[in-house]
C-alpha cells in the first residue's frame, strides 16, 4: 500500500506540473473564457503528497462536483486509483455533474462511473445525517467557489462541518483560488435575514478562499451551539489575493465565463426582482433585461436549456443591458451603478422587487435606498462601518498574502 501511495503521489505530481500553463505571466484580457488559463496556481487537490497520507486506511466521503478535478481526472477517480476507501459522494446544489437548475432539488442516487452512492445535500436535507456519516472517518471537501455570500456551496460546507463536529468526523478542505478574492465589498448580512443564500455575517463579496472561509466558520464558532469541527486543509501553491484566476471548469451551469463570474456578485441581486439575468441564453449573468424596459437597443430571448429548463420570460423578448464586454480590471467593487440604472429604466407595472432581494442583499436597507434614489456614495457609505469590522475579523483567517 505504501508503494502504491508513493507511486500515486509521484505520478500526480508530474501530471500537475504539466497542467500548469505557459501563459502564467500574461495579463488577463478584457474577456476570458473558461478554457483560458491565467496565473494557474497548483490547487489543493493537486498536492496529493499533503493529503493522501491523511486518507490512507480511512473511510472517506467526498463533497464534490464537476469542479473536483486533479489535472484531467476527477478527485474521486483519483482517490480510488490510489487505493483510498471512498465510501460515498455528498453532492451540493446543481448535483454531482453540475447540470441541475439553480434551486432545483437534487435526488440521491448512484454514480454510474464508480458505482458509489450519491447523497444529495440539496434535496430532502441540506445537512448530512448521523446515518450519512456512520461509516465515515473523514470528509473531503473539494468544490470551486466564486466568493459570493449567496453562492450556496459555502452554506453546504457549513452544514457538513457542523455534522462532522457533532459526529466526531474529521473535515478536510482541498483549497482552490477565489476568482473574486481580490476585493471585499457589499452590505454585511443582518442575521435576522439568515437563509441558505446567506448564513453568516459577511459581505456579499468576502474575499476568502474556501479554506479561509472554513477557518472563519470554525474560529468564529458559527456552527450550531458553538461546536467546532476537526478542520484540516491543504493550501494552493502560487496563489494570493492579488492573483487573477480564470476557472478551468464552470462552477455551475449559468456561470460559464470569467466575465459572468466577475459580475455575479452584482447581477445576482436581480434574481430578487422582475429582471432576467439571461438564464436560458448562451451568456447568463452577462446581461439583464425584461419585456418592460425603456431602452430597446439590446434584447435577448431566453430558451429552455440544460441548467435553465424553465427560464424566466421563456420565449419572450427581453430588453435591457449587455455587460459582456466588461473589463475584468474594472471589477474591483460591487457595481452599484448597474442596480440604479436598471431600476430607473424599468417601465413595467409589476413591483420591481420581491422578497428574495432582501435575502440576497442581507438587509432591507439596500432596496429602500434604491427606491429613494440615493447616490452611489450614500449607498456605499451605508455598509462602510460593518465592512471595516468584517475586514478585521477576516484578517485572522487568511492563508495567503492579501490584496
Amino acid at each position: 500500500m505504501k508503494k502504491l501511495l508513493y507511486f500515486c503521489i509521484l505520478l500526480l505530481g508530474v501530471t500537475s506540473c504539466f497542467s500548469q500553463n505557459t501563459k502564467k505571466n500574461e495579463e488577463p484580457k478584457d474577456r476570458l473564457v473558461l478554457d483560458s488559463v491565467v496565473n494557474r496556481p497548483i490547487v489543493g487537490a493537486e498536492r496529493m503528497g499533503e493529503y493522501l497520507p491523511l486518507l490512507q486506511g480511512k473511510r472517506v466521503a467526498v463533497v464534490g462536483n464537476q469542479t473536483s478535478m486533479v489535472g484531467n481526472t476527477h478527485l474521486v477517480d483519483t482517490l480510488l486509483k490510489c487505493g483510498i476507501q471512498v465510501k460515498k459522494i455528498l453532492t451540493p446544489e446543481h448535483g454531482f455533474r453540475g447540470t441541475a437548475d439553480a434551486g432545483a432539488k437534487v435526488a440521491d442516487g448512484v454514480d454510474n462511473v464508480t458505482g458509489l452512492p450519491l447523497v444529495s445535500l440539496y434535496g430532502s436535507h441540506k445537512k448530512p445525517t448521523k446515518e450519512d456519516l456512520a461509516d465515515v472517518d473523514i470528509v473531503v471537501f473539494d468544490i470551486q467557489d466564486v466568493g459570493a455570500r449567496f453562492y450556496t456551496y459555502i452554506s453546504t460546507m457549513h452544514y457538513v462541518m457542523e455534522a462532522c463536529a457533532e459526529n466526531n468526523v474529521k473535515f478536510l478542505v482541498l483549497d482552490r483560488p477565489n476568482p473574486n478574492g481580490h476585493y471585499v465589498d457589499g452590505p454585511v448580512l443582518d442575521m435576522k435575514y439568515k437563509s441558505f443564500v446567506g448564513m453568516h455575517p459577511v459581505p456579499i463579496v468576502h474575499g476568502m478562499t474556501i479554506a479561509e472561509y472554513a477557518r472563519m466558520i470554525n474560529g468564529e464558532k458559527w456552527l450550531a451551539n458553538g461546536v467546532q469541527c476537526d478542520l484540516q486543509y491543504v493550501t494552493c501553491k502560487g496563489y494570493d489575493h492579488t492573483v487573477w484566476y480564470s476557472l478551468p471548469i464552470a462552477p455551475s451551469p449559468n456561470l460559464s465565463t470569467d466575465v459572468a463570474i466577475a459580475l455575479y456578485p452584482t447581477l445576482c441581486l436581480f434574481e430578487g426582482t422582475v429582471m432576467s439575468v439571461g438564464r436560458g441564453t448562451d451568456k447568463p449573468f452577462e446581461m439583464v433585461g425584461c419585456p418592460d424596459f425603456t431602452d430597446t437597443s439590446f434584447f435577448f430571448t431566453p430558451k429552455s436549456k440544460q441548467g435553465a429548463s424553465k427560464p424566466m420570460y421563456e420565449n419572450q423578448t427581453c430588453y435591457g443591458r449587455n455587460y459582456g464586454s466588461t473589463s475584468l480590471y474594472d471589477v474591483t467593487s460591487i457595481r452599484i451603478g448597474i442596480w440604479k440604472d436598471i431600476y430607473k429604466n424599468y417601465t413595467g407595472t409589476k413591483p420591481f422587487f420581491n422578497s428574495f432581494f432582501t435575502k440576497l442583499a442581507g438587509t432591507p436597507e439596500l432596496q429602500k435606498m434604491l427606491e429613494e434614489d440615493k447616490s452611489e456614495d450614500e449607498i456605499r457609505a451605508s455598509w462602510k462601518n460593518d465592512l471595516e469590522a468584517f475586514r478585521q475579523v477576516r484578517q485572522k483567517y487568511l492563508l495567503y498574502k492579501d490584496f
